[in-house]
């Protein structure tokens, strides 16, 4: 049997959110049905995604690192969200290992996303049921595509090719090589839940700074002495952006 899955290479994601926007703008409009966008600009914006990225900062100033770490449903060969659901509306793809969500058996009850140790699953609060990345099923078996274009949206997105696509249980395959040469992971193999998803790993920089590098050479309010005047409005005070 087959598997397809996600390899991430986090050595080269830079947090773009191209993934994010682009897996949105595909499946908004697909048999998920519209995704949901509440007070997006707002103080408290929500919605439902398939995919994710979190940054984090490593390490202590001034040596520092930024990591932009994307995440979406793993595709696990034991997913624990599949048992769980009462109504068989969880469940894993025999022919090609992807994990789905039949919205019509879906009542909502969230025991898949109590069920999943990654936080994968989103519960849509305008149609309650529970959605997930389905690895763009729709699109990868679409023959109307040219070959080249039948991968999951946030593959085709990604501008620094951080995303790969394939076959993990074919030795030969693009995925498989880039886990077996380049040490790809499983995220949290201890669950033992076997995600099918990996990822890869990022690689040691070592930087060395001097004190000096540390202020800017051209800072016009240390070279002329500027005192700032704290009792003038700013301006973010007085202009609208």
């Amino acid at each position: 049997m087959s598997q397809l899955a996600l390899v991430i290479d986090l050595n080269v994601c830079v947090g773009c959110h191209a993934c994010v926007t682009n897996c949105k703008e595909w499946n908004t409009s697909g048999s998920a049905g519209a995704l949901s966008d509440d007070n997006p600009y707002g103080k408290d914006p929500s919605g439902t995604f398939f995919n994710r990225v979190q940054t984090y900062e490593i390490g202590e100033f001034p040596k520092t690192e930024t990591l932009h770490f994307p995440k979406s449903c793993l595709h696990c060969e034991d997913p624990p969200c599949v048992p769980v659901c009462p109504t068989g509306a969880s469940y894993k793809r025999e022919e090609d290992g992807i994990v789905l969500v039949d919205y019509d058996k879906c009542i909502g009850c969230r025991y898949c996303s109590w069920a999943c140790p990654y936080g994968a699953r989103e519960i849509d609060e305008h149609q309650k049921v529970m959605k997930k990345c389905t690895l763009c099923v729709d699109r990868i078996y679409d023959e109307s595509l040219p070959e080249r274009e039948r991968k999951p949206a946030c593959v085709l997105a990604c501008p620094t090719s951080a995303r790969l696509f394939g076959d993990v249980h074919d030795p030969d395959s693009e995925v498989s090589v880039a886990i077996r040469e380049q040490g790809g992971y499983q995220l949290m193999p201890e669950w033992g839940t076997k995600p099918s998803n990996h990822y890869l790993p990022r690689r040691k920089n070592h930087v060395s700074y001097h004190k000096d590098e540390l202020e800017r050479a051209d800072n016009p309010l240390k070279k002329e002495d500027y005192q700032v005047d704290a009792s003038e409005p700013s301006l973010d005070d007085v202009t609208s952006w």
